[in-house]
This record gives structure tokens, C-alpha cells and sequence, in this order.
């Protein structure tokens, strides 16, 4: 166990008081999602929770590649309700881990033979068992564009990446987002295609950090590239109402940009641009690749949340060093995407560098956190 001293008693006085922190947006958010939005903002600012990303053909392949690494296990687990690629050249997107292929750059990349319902209750599955060992749970969905698919979520790898000439049209979108349309009836078929696996999760007492439409300030999926109020923003708060309304509680949502960015034909926009409010938004996340740990990620981040726990929802390569979490001590949490931990990147300074992040006082990992009844503190 690492020495933290004062600032361990400190924390700890922090979560044998009455809770004071700021409730889920739901307000009929269930005890257990409030539980946890409450220790999230008990460790702003003073530490860091260690998370992986699991593939459904896989759900302990990445965990077990941290434990091999580090002897330790991350808190948080992650997994993604994606979609089935029903399309030729499904290797194209092998890397986001559609519901029915191969773990990524696993050789051969074949078919799984599951259906999607068979890997989504797969993924509940495991999550409850997670759930139950302590770890946090945080659920994302690369989904199908509902001009494209049958409701269910099956449709080609190139109907979730849709590129800028093949987005929706602004008319497409205000279909889309206006109530009762065919087009707003798609989508609403496609959300209920998830909703009951969610709801299972809930009934077993299980809060998610549910981070749908990650990265919307980016232009590769069909959901991004639409700034403003009458964009993106559109999108989420109608997805939240129905979701809402279904009586999914369990939730706390995780609005997840890319960490802006100007690249050549792969910019990711201000994160202002497509943020719905504060009214909306239980935490801010960004993703982060190709070592990208800018400060200004972090700190417009703070700024836009007004208080508001923020993290790195997703990451690539981990910072060179444990330092970056002393220059940006808000982030509550980082998530490794799957392959990006090991795998064919092990070189020795790879795993060295894994390795300090894990051992960073700042860091905490599966061990040093307690659960009881449902509740998260640290040790």
C-alpha cells in the first residue's frame, strides 16, 4: 500500500461525512450511481483511478495483460455494446471490436459466431461479476448510423465511421432529432436495442459510467462534426430524455470528446462547440492519443465542467511519466484502449513506463480501494 499520510485522512474524513458533493443530473438516479458520481468527486484533484478496455470476444483478455505487467488490477472496466459487422472487409474495423470478430490483430481475424445479443448479454455478464469484485464499470457504443441498419445494430463497419462526404445532411440531422420522423424512429429502435442490457445491469444494483457518442468533436463517425446548439448537442440531450424516460437510473453520463486537435483531414473541433450543458453531464472525459497530454486538455476541460469530475476516457500510449498527473491532478480516472497496453507494443521502455504509472502514488489500482454495500472509498 502506498503512504499517503495526511492527505489519506484527509480524504477519508472527506467520506465519513454526509455527502456534499453535487448529485447525478437523473434526479431519480439510483443510490448506487449517486454513490459513485460522490466518490468521483472525493478524488478529484488528489488521485487517479487505473482503467482497461476489454473486447467481447475477449472481457479479461487486457485486464489480465495489466496484471502480467504490473502484478496489479485496474478499478475501472471497460467494454463497449459496439455493433455486428455484417459487411465484407470486416478486418477494416477490427480494431474498435465489433460484437462478432476476433480480438483485435488477433491472426486470423475471423468471425466469432456470436450474435449481438449473445456477446452484449456476454458483456452484462461480465460486467456484474466485475461489479462485484469491486472494479467500476464504464459501458460505451460505437452504434450504427440509423439511416443504415435494421434497429438492431447490425450493419457495416463504414455505416459507424462515416466520413465527412457520407455525414448526415443538416436536413438528415434535424430528422433525425425532431420527434416522430421515421428517421427519429430508427434511432429510437436502435436505442432500444440496448436499453435492456443496461437495465439488467441495473436491477443487479450495478451503476455504469455510460459514455455513448465519444469523440463528437472529431470527424470520423457519423455522430460528429456537428457544432453548435442545433447540432451534436441535439443528439445527446435527445438521447439522454429517452433514456431517461425508459427508467434507466443506473447511469451517470460521461460526455466523451477527442482532446482538440488541427491535423491534416483529422482535426478534433473545441470541446465548447458540442458540449449539451451541465444539465446533462454527470463528467467530462477526453481521449487522448499519441502521448497528446497537452495541459490546455485538461484545463478547458475543468473550466467547461464548472466543477464537474473530468477524466480521460480513453488513452493510447500512457504518459511517458507519472508527472503528467501532478500537472493535471483533476483527471478521476484514464482507460487504456485494449491493445495499446502490451501486446506487439511491449517493448522494455513500454512496460517501464506501465509500470511507473502503476506504481505512482497518485495512481490507484484494484488493491487500494475498498467495497462495501455498494460504496467505493480508498484504503
Amino acid at each position: 500500500m502506498k503512504v499517503r499520510g495526511f492527505l489519506l485522512f484527509a480524504l477519508l474524513l472527506t467520506f465519513s461525512c454526509s455527502p456534499s458533493h453535487p448529485a447525478p443530473v437523473n434526479p431519480h438516479a439510483t443510490p448506487e450511481a449517486r454513490e459513485l458520481l460522490d466518490f468521483l468527486y472525493g478524488i478529484s484533484g488528489q488521485y487517479t483511478l487505473s482503467g482497461e478496455h476489454n473486447f467481447a470476444a475477449d472481457l479479461s483478455r487486457y485486464d489480465d495483460e495489466v496484471f502480467s505487467i504490473t502484478g496489479k488490477r485496474p478499478v475501472i472496466w471497460g467494454a463497449d455494446f459496439s455493433f455486428t459487422d455484417v459487411g465484407d472487409g470486416f478486418e477494416r474495423y477490427q480494431h474498435a471490436g465489433p460484437l462478432n470478430i476476433s480480438v483485435p490483430f488477433d491472426k486470423p481475424c475471423v468471425p466469432t459466431g456470436l450474435t449481438t445479443e449473445q456477446a452484449r448479454q456476454n458483456i452484462v455478464n461480465e460486467a456484474v461479476a466485475q461489479w462485484k469484485q469491486g472494479r467500476i464499470i464504464t459501458l460505451m457504443w460505437h452504434c450504427c448510423d440509423p439511416r443504415f441498419t435494421d434497429g438492431g445494430n447490425n450493419c457495416n463497419g463504414d455505416k459507424v465511421w462515416t466520413m465527412a462526404e457520407n455525414a448526415p445532411s443538416a436536413r438528415e440531422w434535424d430528422q433525425l432529432c425532431t420527434d416522430g420522423t421515421p428517421l427519429n424512429k430508427a434511432w429510437k429502435r436502435e436505442m432500444d436495442s440496448v436499453i435492456p442490457f443496461l437495465k439488467q445491469l441495473q436491477d443487479a444494483g450495478v451503476p455504469v459510467l455510460w459514455r455513448p457518442f465519444h469523440e463528437m468533436n472529431g470527424a470520423w463517425f457519423w455522430w460528429g462534426n456537428k457544432p453548435g446548439a442545433d447540432g451534436f448537442a441535439r443528439l445527446w440531450i435527445l438521447t439522454y430524455d429517452y433514456f431517461t424516460a425508459q427508467g434507466l437510473n443506473n447511469l451517470l453520463w460521461v460526455w466523451d470528446a477527442n482532446a482538440p486537435r488541427v491535423k491534416e483531414n483529422d482535426d478534433a473541433l473545441a470541446y465548447a462547440l458540442f458540449y449539451p450543458g451541465n444539465e446533462y453531464v454527470d463528467v467530462l472525459a477526453a481521449d487522448i492519443y499519441g502521448w497528446d497530454y497537452k495541459q490546455s486538455h485538461h484545463d478547458e476541460l475543468v473550466r467547461l465542467g464548472g466543477g464537474k469530475p473530468i477524466a480521460m476516457g480513453e488513452v493510447g500510449q500512457l504518459p511517458h511519466g507519472p508527472e503528467v498527473f501532478d500537472a493535471q491532478p483533476d483527471w478521476t480516472w484514464f482507460m487504456v484502449w485494449g491493445y495499446f497496453i502490451g501486446g506487439h507494443r511491449s517493448t522494455p521502455d513500454h512496460l517501464e513506463t506501465v509500470r511507473s504509472i502503476y506504481d505512482a502514488p497518485r495512481v490507484l489500482t484494484l488493491d487500494e480501494i475498498a467495497f462495501e454495500k455498494g460504496r467505493h472509498r480508498v484504503r
